[in-house]
């Protein structure tokens, strides 16, 4: 993670999990070899103080450089609890003020047109030595996040950001930190302290965290700053509660709760898409889908899902998505005529999109004007005819029913209505006995038998909807009261109205009320 001041890098013979420091640099000039094979039998035989003073006195490190080196050495063995032990021995918090101060001379201080001149006073600690220092409290918590010690590893990388903070308050000035890798164990920070948190069960603390690598420039990299602001605008939209507080993030406005923050994110990641800055991910167009519907902003989702570019999506697939948005909108109409396109001869032939054509059944069965184009959606679902796909199948029969039940209200020649009235029935039996435990199916059918004067069949159809639905429903009572006022058994119905009252919701009440004495269907 670290290197040496004048950018030159040395690898163990083992590739360990980071690039090497000057320390380790001159750990390798000074005799003591750093290979794998003769570090580990020394370090094996003995204590970790014998092992410490060896490294001071070979590379005239202080205690807490020796102790920094030797933790790294273990980490990269994975012996956390090792690594801990020795990273102990570091006073970092007694360190914190001398590396606030280091930073803030050699860097934030340092003339960008001319780096020779450097006056800062030799008391203050080397950058490399900074470098090292920063790196160990790192370590320690990766090692106590090895260890299953979270909250502990959280306010260690914590530590991270604090001194860093302290010292440029502003941000990271760019190119500042180029002879170092203090950027890069910043960066690492940035990123791990709200994982940390997360796997810790502070979900308050992580979004802090989350918020507090986007408010300030820390130079990182286009991919990592979409990553944290995706980060957060799930923790955001997903973690329940949490803090419900006006911030800006990232350059946005103020926001009024978690959600709207969560939702302006997705947006400016949506558009770092748009623009090339980031690579596609569906997962940012997944939660912005999530968020736009639960708060009900289904046209500009519509708007999103047209920004996408060609080829993200099957043509089928966009289509569907801007028919559903259009649909959750109230603009049947163009969403009708959206599903059309997935259902002509050439999209239905290359691959069947049952999503759609249920959709399009669906629309098409509120809607008189366009029961033919159900008919088409409906009955394209079921020429397929496979079993594995029982469920659509029945859905696909109920809307053929309805859809023929619709076209033959607003045909002109009786022969026709006489047909859809045939089929009608036909398609909702059918759907019946493939789907007996659904009382949706079961209610279709007795209003189409209603409408068309089955009254007894209608009667009996509605009593089975009421047994299925416990007689909850103000909807199924309501039908078969206009049923009992169409024979004429106004005594009945009467008693129909007043049995379920105490039962059915407020609306479904007033539904009774005003559905009671009526003398036809």
């Amino acid at each position: 993670m670290l290197c040496s001041c004048s950018g030159e890098q040395f690898k163990f013979e083992e590739p360990p999990q980071s690039p090497e420091s000057l320390a380790t640099r001159d750990f390798s000039a000074s005799g003591l070899s750093s290979r794998t094979g003769d570090w580990e039998s020394k370090f094996d035989d003995t204590q970790v103080d014998e092992v410490e003073s060896s490294l001071r006195e070979a590379l005239s490190l202080n205690y807490e450089e020796a102790r920094a080196l030797l933790g790294r050495l273990e980490c990269q063995r994975g012996n956390y609890d090792a690594a801990l032990q020795v990273f102990q021995g570091i006073d970092s918090q007694g360190l914190s003020s001398r590396m606030t101060r280091a930073i803030y001379e050699r860097v934030r201080r340092r003339k960008p047109r001319n780096k020779a001149i450097n006056n800062v006073p030799t008391s203050v600690m080397s950058m490399h030595s900074v470098s090292l220092l920063l790196e160990a409290i790192l370590l320690k918590a990766r090692s106590l996040e090895g260890l299953a010690r979270y909250t502990e590893a959280a306010k260690e990388c914590k530590m991270i950001l604090d001194i860093v903070e302290s010292a440029l308050p502003n941000g990271l000035p760019e190119g500042g930190a180029e002879d170092c890798k203090l950027q890069e164990m910043l960066h690492k920070a940035l990123e791990l302290l709200p994982e940390l948190w997360t796997r810790a069960g502070s979900l308050d603390e992580a979004i802090v965290a989350y918020r507090r690598a986007l408010t300030k420039p820390w130079n990182l990299d286009p991919e990592k700053l979409a990553s944290i602001q995706k980060k957060l605008g799930s923790n955001l939209l997903y973690g329940g509660g949490g803090i419900e507080t006006s911030h800006k993030a990232a350059g946005l406005r103020t926001t009024e709760n978690n959600t709207e923050e969560a939702i302006l994110l997705f947006l400016i990641l949506m558009r770092k898409v748009a623009l090339g800055q980031i690579k596609w991910d569906e997962e940012i167009m997944d939660h912005l889908s999530y968020a736009l519907s639960i708060t009900g902003q289904y046209e500009l989702l519509a708007e999103h899902f047209e920004l996408v570019l060609p080829g993200v999506y099957d043509r089928a697939d966009r289509w569907y998505y801007l028919a559903l948005c259009n649909a959750s909108s109230g603009q049947n109409e163009t969403s009708i005529n959206l599903l059309k396109k997935v259902s002509v001869p050439s999209e239905a032939k290359r691959r069947p999109h049952l999503h759609s054509s249920l959709l399009g059944a669906k629309l098409c069965s509120e809607d008189p004007n366009h029961a033919r184009d159900g008919i088409n959606f409906a009955r394209g679902l079921v020429s397929l005819g496979d079993s594995k796909m029982k469920h659509f199948l029945v859905q696909a029969h109920k809307l053929l029913g309805q859809c023929y039940g619709q076209a033959a209200r607003i045909s002109v020649s009786d022969s026709e209505r006489v047909r859809y009235q045939k089929e009608a029935l036909r398609s909702l039996n059918e759907a019946v006995l493939e789907g007996k435990e659904d009382p949706l199916i079961m209610y279709s059918l007795g209003l189409e038998n209603a409408v068309q004067r089955n009254l007894d069949v209608a009667f009996d159809s509605m009593m089975v909807c009421s047994d299925m639905v416990e007689g909850n429903s103000g909807k199924c009572w309501k039908l078969i009261s206009l049923i009992l006022s169409a024979e004429k058994r106004f005594p009945d119905a009467r008693e129909i109205v007043g049995f379920p009252l105490n039962k059915v919701e407020r609306l479904d009440q007033l539904e009774l009320l005003s559905g009671y004495g009526s003398r036809s269907v």
